[in-house]
């Protein structure tokens, strides 16, 4: 069976969609935890601290992230569009941070799941940058008055 640009767009929907629930997910889950847990540790009143919190932050939203490009792999392997896993998550990568991927294969009847994959991954890495410039001044060692 040819696989067409409809195919291509429900597939690329369904993961988009898929990895915006994980994304916010996160966020707000990021969002819930950190403060009361800064609080309990005292992280909250030094620098120092507050620089762990925001380490902390940073590493979860890689976490999300990886998750995301992950399930995009999966679903390249799944639908048979690379030749391995290895190479599907090379390709994952690639594209999800918008780097591009030279010397990669992939079979051309889903290429256009990579384009949607790298606009995801575009919006999703714009939306961390803007939730982590919003933490570094509300739990982070950074103050809107003292450093901006």
């Amino acid at each position: 069976m040819e696989i067409g640009l409809f195919q291509n767009l429900i597939v690329g929907s369904g993961l988009v969609a898929l990895s915006v629930v994980i994304h916010t997910a996160g966020l707000i889950a990021i969002a819930g935890i950190t403060p009361p847990l800064a609080r309990h540790m005292g992280l909250h009143s030094h620098d120092v601290g507050r620089t762990v919190v925001m380490t902390g932050t940073v590493l979860g939203i890689l976490a999300l992230l990886t998750v995301e490009v992950w399930a995009w792999a999966l679903a390249y392997r799944g639908l048979g569009a690379t030749d391995d896993f290895a190479d599907a998550l090379y390709l994952s990568t690639a594209m999800f941070s918008t780097t591009g991927y030279a010397g990669m294969t992939i079979d051309p009847h889903w290429r256009l799941l990579t384009v949607l994959e790298g606009i995801n991954g575009f919006l999703l890495i714009g939306l961390s940058t803007a939730f982590l410039v919003r933490a570094s001044v509300v739990h982070g060692p950074f103050q809107a008055e003292k450093h901006f």
